[in-house]
């Protein structure tokens, strides 16, 4: 059987969704067909992270419901790719035997393959070292859920290894696609009328730090003008991008270009230098303030949103209060909060001062309280604003409600018919609240 029905599954980050949009091109190339039933189809794949223990504990639980099916008839077979697979899926595959293909992020290209292979028995491994040659999948995605936004993966892997941090262990070392390779996926995803991309990785401001010879000298400022120019383009967004890195260059680039999107995620991790230090970040808190203040004095009105881990191991009560302390003078637009979870083979999660669950769960409590109050200020004072949105999709709550993005990357819910997704409206505001801005056309 070389074809038939499959579903995928994902979990995690953009990187997963692009991977999983790469994964049904190719699989729906080679002649399968798709379907949103798991427990009906031939062949499941799961696109799976590792960057938190929940993740991985949602994936163990959904390869539990196939065990009846299996006994029953040996269907479906599983694929599991990506990070977790990387770090634990040859266990997994013991342990679940409807598991028959596991590939790491680095093997992505062998999927389909090993899938339409895995139908006539067997079980595949490909969890090669991070030295091996990369196995990447060449197909430019069409988005599932909006055909009009797209993600592009541009650089794979990270060096940066921060200590809680699993990315360098499952991913690999940091690795840029080439300029070409990200600009031609570009070009291709505008010609079918996407109107709106974001650039991602790991940490996209280290784009080209890697390249030798001739372009030794192009960076992420270089591409972010490159994809902008494309002609029909009306949005360009990045996302994830590191302190150390976000150079002045990216600045310029943005305050020039009216279609990159005065939106940046500059994850600060902890308010505390001695924190930031055992971390492995490589940045005090006034070098991220002073990043901060450079970025909204070039784009003015640009939001920054942030990410934020609190009960980190050895984490002080004073400790902690400097990341209040922090939340408080910054203003984020939106912090993106996390209490600390031991990924195991990394130096934070050997460490015997972990602190306790309920004291981690305590804090993320007080954290977000604080900037729930801090987001409904900021977006208060955009009542009575006149903004254009771009429409994503149905609202997930309130029936005839479609969801939107301002150029800023605030969510904006309007009551408007579904033929609307996937294009811009000018919206009045007309109600705020710290997550998300209500809004009617005009």
């Amino acid at each position: 059987m070389s074809n038939g029905i499959f579903c995928i599954k994902v979990y995690g980050c953009q990187m997963n969704a692009y991977d999983g949009d790469r994964l049904r091109c190719a699989m729906t190339g080679l002649g399968w067909t798709e379907s949103s039933d798991a427990l009906d189809s031939d062949a499941v794949i799961f696109v799976t992270c590792s960057i938190r223990d929940k993740a991985e504990q949602k994936v163990i639980s959904e390869l539990g419901r196939f065990r009846p099916l299996w006994e029953k008839n040996r269907r479906p077979k599983v694929a599991l790719i990506g990070c977790m697979a990387q770090r634990t899926g040859a266990e997994l595959a013991r342990k679940f035997p409807w598991v028959r293909v596991v590939a790491g992020p680095r093997h992505l290209g062998t999927v389909p393959s090993l899938v339409a292979e895995s139908m006539s028995g067997g079980v595949f491994l490909r969890l090669d070292s991070d030295q091996a040659e990369r196995e990447d999948l060449e197909c430019v995605p069409m988005p599932k859920d909006n055909p009009h936004k797209a993600y592009i993966t541009i650089a794979n892997g990270c060096d940066q290894f921060c200590s809680y941090c699993i990315v360098p262990y499952v991913r690999g070392r940091f690795a840029s696609r080439s300029s070409k390779s990200v600009l031609d996926e570009a070009n291709r995803l505008v010609n079918r009328g996407v109107q709106e991309i974001t650039l991602i990785g790991q940490n996209v401001n280290s784009y080209g730090r890697d390249f030798a010879g001739a372009d030794e000298n192009y960076r992420f400022a270089n591409l972010l003008g490159e994809v902008s120019a494309i002609k029909g383009l009306k949005r360009l967004r990045f996302t994830t991008s590191h302190p150390v890195d976000f150079s002045d260059d990216i600045l310029e680039v943005m305050s020039s270009r009216p279609n990159i999107c005065p939106a940046v995620n500059l994850p600060v991790q902890s308010g505390s230098d001695k924190v930031l230090r055992e971390m492995n970040r490589k940045y005090t808190k006034a070098e991220y303030m002073a990043a901060v203040k450079k970025i909204r004095a070039a784009l003015p009105e640009s939001s920054i949103t942030t990410d934020l881990i609190v009960g980190f191991p050895g984490e002080s009560p004073e400790e902690f209060e400097e990341s209040v302390s922090l939340i408080e003078e910054t203003r984020f637009d939106l912090v993106h909060t996390a209490a600390y979870s031991p990924r195991e083979g990394t130096p934070a999660a050997k460490r015997d001062d972990q602190i306790p669950g309920a004291e981690r769960a305590e804090r993320l409590a007080v954290i977000n309280e604080i900037q729930s109050r801090i987001s409904s200020e900021i977006n208060r004072e955009l009542l009575g604003r006149v903004m254009e949105v771009m429409f994503d999709e149905a609202a997930p709550k309130g029936e005839g409600l479609l969801q939107g993005r301002t150029v800023t990357d605030k969510v904006v819910l309007v009551k408007a018919p579904r033929e609307m997704t996937g294009r811009f409206r000018t919206v009045k505001i007309t109600g705020t609240g710290p997550w998300c801005l209500d809004g009617e056309l005009l």
